[in-house]
Protein backbone atom coordinates (compact mmCIF):
# COMPACT_ATOMS: atom_id res chain seq x y z
CA UNK A 1 0.00 0.00 0.00
CA UNK A 2 1.24 3.47 -0.91
CA UNK A 3 0.05 6.82 0.47
CA UNK A 4 0.55 9.80 -1.82
CA UNK A 5 -0.87 13.20 -2.70
CA UNK A 6 -4.07 13.38 -4.70
CA UNK A 7 -3.63 13.59 -8.47
CA UNK A 8 -6.22 14.78 -10.97
CA UNK A 9 -6.48 11.25 -12.42
CA UNK A 10 -7.69 10.12 -8.96
CA UNK A 11 -10.85 12.21 -9.12
CA UNK A 12 -13.31 9.59 -10.43
CA UNK A 13 -12.11 6.66 -8.29
CA UNK A 14 -11.94 8.92 -5.22
CA UNK A 15 -15.48 10.23 -5.69
CA UNK A 16 -16.67 6.63 -6.20
CA UNK A 17 -14.99 5.65 -2.93
CA UNK A 18 -16.67 8.53 -1.11
CA UNK A 19 -20.07 7.68 -2.60
CA UNK A 20 -19.60 4.11 -1.40
CA UNK A 21 -18.49 4.98 2.13
CA UNK A 22 -20.32 8.18 3.09
CA UNK A 23 -23.97 9.02 3.56
CA UNK A 24 -25.49 11.26 0.91
CA UNK A 25 -25.44 14.37 3.11
CA UNK A 26 -21.89 13.68 4.30
CA UNK A 27 -20.81 13.06 0.70
CA UNK A 28 -22.16 16.45 -0.41
CA UNK A 29 -20.40 18.29 2.43
CA UNK A 30 -17.19 16.36 1.84
CA UNK A 31 -17.16 17.06 -1.90
CA UNK A 32 -17.60 20.77 -1.21
CA UNK A 33 -14.70 20.71 1.27
CA UNK A 34 -12.64 18.52 -1.07
CA UNK A 35 -13.01 20.97 -3.96
CA UNK A 36 -12.16 23.92 -1.74
CA UNK A 37 -9.12 22.17 -0.24
CA UNK A 38 -7.84 21.28 -3.72
CA UNK A 39 -8.02 24.95 -4.68
CA UNK A 40 -6.09 25.93 -1.52
CA UNK A 41 -3.57 23.15 -1.10
CA UNK A 42 -3.87 19.78 -2.82
CA UNK A 43 -0.87 18.43 -0.87
CA UNK A 44 -3.18 17.98 2.13
CA UNK A 45 -5.47 15.58 0.26
CA UNK A 46 -3.92 12.11 0.42
CA UNK A 47 -4.94 8.82 -1.12
CA UNK A 48 -4.04 5.26 -0.21
CA UNK A 49 -3.38 3.08 -3.25
CA UNK A 50 -3.21 -0.70 -3.29
CA UNK A 51 -2.51 -2.51 -6.56
CA UNK A 52 -3.36 0.68 -8.51
CA UNK A 53 -6.76 0.99 -6.78
CA UNK A 54 -7.63 3.89 -4.49
CA UNK A 55 -8.74 2.23 -1.25
CA UNK A 56 -8.68 5.22 1.12
CA UNK A 57 -8.36 8.98 1.39
CA UNK A 58 -7.97 11.75 3.93
CA UNK A 59 -8.58 15.49 3.66
CA UNK A 60 -6.69 17.89 5.87
CA UNK A 61 -6.44 21.63 6.06
CA UNK A 62 -4.36 24.24 7.88
CA UNK A 63 -5.83 27.36 9.43
CA UNK A 64 -4.07 29.80 11.75
CA UNK A 65 -1.14 27.40 12.26
CA UNK A 66 -3.47 24.57 13.27
CA UNK A 67 -3.79 21.40 11.23
CA UNK A 68 -7.18 19.74 10.95
CA UNK A 69 -7.97 16.18 9.97
CA UNK A 70 -11.26 16.82 8.20
CA UNK A 71 -12.49 13.58 6.64
CA UNK A 72 -11.10 10.07 6.29
CA UNK A 73 -12.65 7.25 4.30
CA UNK A 74 -11.52 3.69 3.57
CA UNK A 75 -13.35 1.17 1.41
CA UNK A 76 -15.26 -1.25 3.66
CA UNK A 77 -13.44 -4.21 2.09
CA UNK A 78 -10.10 -2.67 3.15
CA UNK A 79 -10.96 -1.48 6.66
CA UNK A 80 -9.13 -2.77 9.73
CA UNK A 81 -5.93 -3.29 7.75
CA UNK A 82 -3.96 -0.21 8.86
CA UNK A 83 -4.90 2.00 5.91
CA UNK A 84 -6.61 4.65 8.06
CA UNK A 85 -3.62 4.77 10.40
CA UNK A 86 -1.22 5.12 7.47
CA UNK A 87 -3.30 8.01 6.07
CA UNK A 88 -3.40 9.76 9.46
CA UNK A 89 0.37 9.31 9.97
CA UNK A 90 1.16 10.60 6.47
CA UNK A 91 -0.99 13.71 6.94
CA UNK A 92 0.55 14.26 10.38
CA UNK A 93 3.99 14.28 8.70
CA UNK A 94 2.77 16.93 6.26
CA UNK A 95 1.48 19.03 9.14
CA UNK A 96 4.79 18.67 11.00
CA UNK A 97 6.79 19.61 7.89
CA UNK A 98 4.81 22.84 7.81
CA UNK A 99 5.43 23.57 11.49
CA UNK A 100 1.79 23.31 12.49
CA UNK A 101 1.51 24.19 16.20
CA UNK A 102 -1.51 22.01 17.02
CA UNK A 103 -3.32 19.21 15.23
CA UNK A 104 -7.06 18.79 15.71
CA UNK A 105 -9.58 16.24 14.53
CA UNK A 106 -12.82 17.61 13.16
CA UNK A 107 -15.42 15.81 15.25
CA UNK A 108 -18.68 16.30 13.44
CA UNK A 109 -21.55 13.84 13.45
CA UNK A 110 -20.02 11.97 10.50
CA UNK A 111 -16.60 11.51 12.10
CA UNK A 112 -17.92 10.15 15.40
CA UNK A 113 -17.46 6.50 14.31
CA UNK A 114 -13.75 7.03 13.53
CA UNK A 115 -12.81 8.97 16.67
CA UNK A 116 -11.72 5.72 18.42
CA UNK A 117 -9.15 5.27 15.62
CA UNK A 118 -7.62 8.66 16.44
CA UNK A 119 -7.70 7.81 20.16
CA UNK A 120 -5.87 4.54 19.44
CA UNK A 121 -3.19 6.64 17.74
CA UNK A 122 -2.67 8.77 20.85
CA UNK A 123 -5.05 11.66 20.31
CA UNK A 124 -7.16 12.71 23.29
CA UNK A 125 -10.64 14.17 23.52
CA UNK A 126 -9.17 17.69 23.80
CA UNK A 127 -7.75 17.17 20.29
CA UNK A 128 -11.27 16.88 18.87
CA UNK A 129 -12.57 20.05 17.29
CA UNK A 130 -16.32 20.03 17.70
CA UNK A 131 -17.94 22.60 15.51
CA UNK A 132 -20.99 22.87 13.35
CA UNK A 133 -18.98 24.87 10.83
CA UNK A 134 -18.00 23.23 7.58
CA UNK A 135 -14.40 23.11 6.35
CA UNK A 136 -15.24 25.86 3.90
CA UNK A 137 -16.03 28.13 6.85
CA UNK A 138 -13.24 26.94 9.17
CA UNK A 139 -10.41 27.62 6.78
CA UNK A 140 -12.09 30.25 4.63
Amino acid sequence: MNVRSFQLSDYRPLTALLEDVLTEECYEQTMEAFARQLSWDSELVLVAVEQSEIVGMIIGTIDNNKGYYYRIAVLPSHQRRGIGKALIQSLRQRFEQRNVMKILITADEYNEPVLPLYEAMGYASNDFYRSFQKLSIIAG
